[in-house]
């Protein structure tokens, strides 16, 4: 079992590390403008990729939502799919294109019930994939906003507070 699995089996110490990572970039933002998205994006994308391709198996989207995953990368799933599985999981919760693979959606589901701080956020809808970004910083993208933007005509998901189902407790805590 490689190190990565090993870490993806524990989603709720991936998700306090995402936490933590996630409070250090927004408290650099002011000194990472001013060195210049473009010149941090060039430094940061590399150490980026190789950390999330060890640990997440990632594709270097540009736009991740681990933590909205289950710290499940949905880009490994055969059809990008990025918002739940489809409709050919197996009984057994394998894929239908690769039946030797796990559906990750069944994985990222399971991880997050085990994350009690953005578990819930399985439940929302993420925007589709902007190609262009991929092979980019995702913290790069997340500061600058880029990361949220979405093709013109597409209806975005209900906010968090219009999700009836998040007002009670999450399975799992």
């Amino acid at each position: 079992m490689s190190l990565g699995s090993r870490l993806r089996d524990h989603p709720h110490l991936l998700e306090h590390l995402y936490r933590l990572t996630d409070r250090v970039f927004r408290r650099l933002d002011p000194l990472i403008r001013r060195i210049g998205y473009e010149r941090a994006n060039r430094w940061l994308r590399g150490p980026e990729d190789w950390a999330k391709r060890i640990v997440f198996d990632c594709r270097m989207c540009g736009q991740c939502i681990l933590h909205s995953t289950g710290m499940t990368c949905p880009m490994t799933c055969p059809k990008n799919l990025r918002n739940g599985p489809c409709g050919g999981v197996r009984a057994n919760g394998h894929c239908e294109v690769k039946p030797e693979m796990r559906c990750v959606w069944v994985e990222a589901y399971e991880r997050s019930l085990r994350m009690p701080i953005y578990g819930a956020e399985m439940l929302f809808i993420n925007p589709p994939v902007n190609r262009q970004l991929e092979g980019t910083s995702a913290w790069i993208n997340m500061l600058t906003g880029v990361d949220k933007e979405v093709p013109k005509g597409w209806v975005g998901a209900p906010r968090r507070a219009e999700i009836p189902l998040l007002d009670g407790p999450w399975p799992g805590r």
